[in-house]
């Protein structure tokens, strides 16, 4: 969950009501802990800070904070204790061992699988389902690794110690970690398991045969004159065979899956195998695109920007050659009978992904081979493409009437030219055609061609010469607006007519309630869905995206309440469109004095 960087959202002190609330949660949570222990965890006179973040995924979490080290987070109403928590008081939970060798995959992001697990004399942990425990690594106690049990006990041992173990959440090294002060693990010795793991093979000898009695205890007496860090050299040589040997049957196990795939793929019929490519896109983006900050999400979005990003090189998604037909189909049979979504018709004809379960076993087992995805580049921000505002330049295009005026020019009806052009062109002919006024320079002679061009009918008898400035205005008021957008890095696009504004307006519903409406952000280059996100998290308020009847896939963005003054300091402060191209900013509400 911390493997990668997080954003924090506040960072306040501890109130007593909530002191008192966090040690009873954590009596209640981690009934072990003795009186004292609570009373070093939460002291009554020294500062705590209540820490509230944002996962990389989107995932709501608040951290425990005490002398600069975050002691528990809590994530979904359930509290969590850290490393730093667990190298005061290891005993805290039940732990699992691993070997050092692990640790590395463990603090890149992966579960504890079961093969790596080294099993005591005394047998495993009783842990259930979802219990919390800790992890840590032979000869040295210090928990490595927090997270909760992905199967119980029980189940482990069923499953032949294959499969996952424990579900990682947060460990050594990782970016909760670095919120702290960065320690090292304290060295604990796990002496107990040495002597049980002595003892556990001298109950081995009384069960083999009494020939090879005397063979086996003189093994033993060898391995008890080694030294106890000898000994667990060779424990820990023995384990990584074991797990090299397991990576290798692993590997074995794999191809043949790959190559029973390939031999039931010439059997199915093309709608199987594109009902099973459908399927495996869809756990796909739901589990590496999607991310609880982005929901509701549009269906049609989430189709379009993360499952066919997801499709397996060579291998092309279309929904019209499923079973399903309808991406709406589709969600409705992953709703019904996997229970992995929510979708729901939040506007008539829009149905958007409102909840996902991201703990169903079908989704959190799920993996990806990364060689057989299409790379795509993701943005480095957590999944915010870097926006920069486009560059807006307004143009003016030939009409039909001023077409004799720019003839000498070669420039023809329809020709887009630069305000700067416009006035060189209509200096040149007037100098070209000696118009300029012999007594007075600011002003210009009308000749027939000017008469045709700018005046009005009324005017043809009253006005003999105008200003440059007005010759300059009439001529530009008597052509074609146009208006230039150019985004980095792509073509430039010339559009007739005026830019459409942003326009942020307000309106009440039922019941008195105001929404703040957003309109014309795809003109600047701006997804909706992208900005109700970013608003969502800055307000605090619901989003609803519908799409604005009579136009062409426009989108209006709904925020609930009057946030014209957020809105307007997103769009001028960190999207930076100017001004001038945003219509409303004067209806926010004033600031209390």
């Amino acid at each position: 969950m911390f493997a990668k960087p997080f954003r924090v959202k506040s960072n306040t002190v501890i109130k007593g009501s909530e002191r008192r609330k966090l040690k009873a949660d954590i009596a209640a949570a981690f009934p072990s802990l003795s009186a004292d222990e609570l009373s070093e965890l939460v002291p009554n006179k020294e500062e705590i800070n209540v820490v509230k973040i944002y996962a990389h995924k989107g995932d709501a979490v608040t951290l425990y904070v005490l002398h600069k080290n975050p002691l528990f987070f809590e994530l979904e109403k359930k509290l969590y204790p850290t490393v730093y928590m667990l190298w005061r008081y290891p005993a805290a939970l039940p732990t699992f061992r691993t070997w050092p060798l692990v640790l590395q995959k463990l603090v890149g992001g992966a579960d504890l699988m079961l093969p790596g697990v080294v099993v005591p004399s005394c047998g495993l942990p009783d842990v259930k389902r979802g219990d919390c425990c800790a992890v840590t690594l032979v000869s040295n106690r210090a928990p490595v690794a927090v997270g909760t049990a992905a199967v119980s006990s029980a189940e482990m041992q069923s499953l032949g110690f294959k499969g996952r173990g424990v579900c990682v959440l947060h460990t050594y090294m990782d970016n909760l970690w670095s919120f702290g002060v960065k320690s090292c693990p304290p060295t604990l010795p796990d002496a107990q398991s040495e002597v049980q793991s002595m003892n556990g093979e001298e109950c081995e000898v009384d069960e083999r045969d009494n020939d090879k009695e005397e063979e086996v205890e003189k093994c033993v007496d060898e391995k008890e004159e080694q030294n106890p860090s000898e000994l667990v050299l060779d424990q820990a040589c023995s384990g990584i065979e074991k797990l090299s040997m397991f990576e290798q049957e692993e590997e074995k196990a794999e191809n043949c899956n790959e190559e029973e795939e390939e031999n039931q793929d010439n059997h199915k019929t093309p709608q199987e195998i594109m009902d099973a490519l459908l399927l495996r896109c869809f756990l796909h983006a739901l589990k590496s695109k999607v991310k609880k900050s982005e929901l509701p999400l549009l269906t049609s979005t989430f189709l379009r920007n993360h499952m066919f990003s997801c499709c397996p090189r060579g291998k092309q998604l279309d929904i019209k050659k499923s079973s399903y037909k309808k991406l709406s189909k589709f969600l409705q049979a992953m709703q019904q009978q996997h229970n992995l979504v929510q979708v729901k018709e939040l506007t008539k004809g829009v149905e958007s992904i409102v909840e996902v379960d991201w703990r169903n076993p079908e989704l959190r087992y799920f993996t990806v081979e990364e060689t057989d995805v299409e790379e795509v580049q993701l943005p480095d921000d957590g999944g915010e493409t870097p926006y920069h505002p486009p560059e807006i330049t307004t143009l003016y295009s030939v009409s039909a009437r001023l077409d004799p005026l720019f003839l000498d020019a070669n420039k023809r009806k329809g020709t887009v030219l630069q305000p700067a052009e416009v006035r060189g062109i209509v200096t040149e002919y007037v100098k070209k055609n000696e118009l300029v006024d012999g007594i007075n320079k600011n002003y210009v002679i009308i000749n027939p061609t000017l008469c045709d061009c700018l005046l009005e009918k009324s005017e043809y008898q009253e006005i003999e010469c105008l200003k440059w400035d007005d010759l300059f205005s009439r001529v530009l008021e008597r052509m074609q607006e146009c208006y230039q957008v150019v985004f980095p890095g792509q073509t430039p696009v010339i559009k007739k007519g005026h830019i459409e504004l942003i326009d942020i307006s307000v309106v009440s519903r039922g019941s008195n309630k105001k929404v703040t409406l957003i309109k014309n952000l795809e003109v600047y280059g701006l997804d909706p869905s992208v900005v109700a996100t970013v608003l969502q998290h800055k307000v605090q308020a619901s989003s609803v995206l519908q799409p604005i009847p009579g136009t062409k896939g426009k989108i209006l963005v709904q925020i609930q309440g009057n946030q014209i003054q957020k809105v307007g300091n997103l769009l001028l402060e960190h999207y930076q469109i100017p001004r001038k191209y945003i219509q409303g900013l004067e209806k926010a509400p004033k600031g209390r004095k």
